[in-house]
């Protein structure tokens, strides 16, 4: 494997705390969201997770459309990281709504498969977290 980029970002304080990214782009306050017990008002870790997962799922859907002589510059992925209690502990699962004007239902739901299989943030959580990619 051939590291080609590598972000860095120092967080402290946990869920109310804070993030800064090395050269400075990312530097905001993390808040608890109203629905775990918090005080909203800042974004959280599942929030910074879905704006990072769309972009890169959205890279892999060109990538495989590209090869497969798709236009999907109108495409769009709502990702939704959902916090989730079982039994004792606590884990994430994911949406990924993906919309592709222009193909079949059926088309935007393969490519958006294949997609899926392709992109690195999809391929880390595999096997770790429920997801579901619809096209839609």
């Amino acid at each position: 494997m051939e590291k080609l980029y590598t972000a860095e970002v120092t967080a402290t304080g946990g869920r109310d705390g804070h993030i800064k990214s090395s050269d400075g782009i990312l530097d905001f306050e993390l808040r608890k969201p109203k629905e775990l017990g918090g005080q909203g008002g800042a974004t959280n870790p599942e929030e910074l997770f879905a704006a990072a997962w769309g972009p890169c799922y959205l890279g892999a859907l060109g990538s495989v459309a590209e090869r497969e002589g798709v236009d999907i510059s109108e495409a769009n992925v709502k990702v939704l990281v959902s916090f989730n209690k079982d039994g004792n502990s606590f884990v994430l699962s994911a949406d990924l709504d993906v919309h592709i004007p222009g193909i079949s239902h059926e088309e935007a739901q393969a490519l958006a498969d294949k997609a899926h299989r392709a992109c690195p943030y999809s391929k880390a959580v595999k096997g770790n977290i429920e997801v579901r990619v619809t096209a839609v």
